[in-house]
């Protein structure tokens, strides 16, 4: 589990050779069944899940009882609430898993720690959280800029693993629109 991730950092940021006795001491190896729960809406998000095997998102739930999905990770990518977990309060988010999934969880009073023994990490979470960041920009201009249909078309080109294993109505929120709006796209597409 620990070489997933070492091999993803290293992506970003080199690790010295001692990283790989370093870092099994800072990150716990959790599995979540497929609709657990990592995280509820208002409890206070303490750990970052980086995901070796499954699907999770994160979602709110509005007044209206509707679900509203802005987030999704697979292998390779994190997953968190960044708000509560560096704020300490309480968060508006769930974060589920949407398969049975395997995380490696680094907790929030334990990462300082880790920082000071591997600083190459705070590199290679700056860069993640640059991403996650430019991402969530890059889907607001989705939303508001683009056609139900385009931000499919687009969401499929750059994400065509997510169509097999999101169910659809998550993947309908995510987007932007209902269930059956997205029911016509795909019937239109053969």
């Amino acid at each position: 589990m620990i070489s997933e991730l070492t091999a993803h950092i290293e992506k970003f940021a080199p690790l010295p050779e001692a990283a790989g006795d370093i870092l099994p001491a800072y990150l716990e190896r959790r599995s979540y069944r497929r609709k657990d729960l990592l995280l509820r809406a208002g409890h206070i998000c303490t750990a970052n899940y980086f995901i070796i095997q499954g699907c999770c998102r994160s979602f709110q739930v509005t007044e209206k009882d509707t679900e509203l999905t802005n987030h999704f990770a697979i292998e390779n990518w994190w997953i968190t609430d960044y708000f509560s977990l560096e704020s300490g309060k309480p968060s508006e988010y769930n974060i589920q898993a949407i398969e049975d999934t395997e995380c490696m969880v680094l907790y929030r009073d334990r990462q300082d720690e880790l920082f000071e023994k591997l600083p190459q990490l705070e590199r290679y979470f700056r860069i993640i959280s640059q991403r996650a960041f430019a991402a969530a920009l890059q889907r607001v201009t989705y939303i508001f800029g683009n056609t139900g249909e385009e931000r499919y078309d687009h969401f499929r080109q750059l994400f065509p693993d997510f169509l097999q294993r999101v169910p659809q109505y998550m993947l309908a929120s995510y987007l932007g629109f209902t269930p059956e709006f997205l029911s016509r796209i795909r019937a239109k597409r053969g």
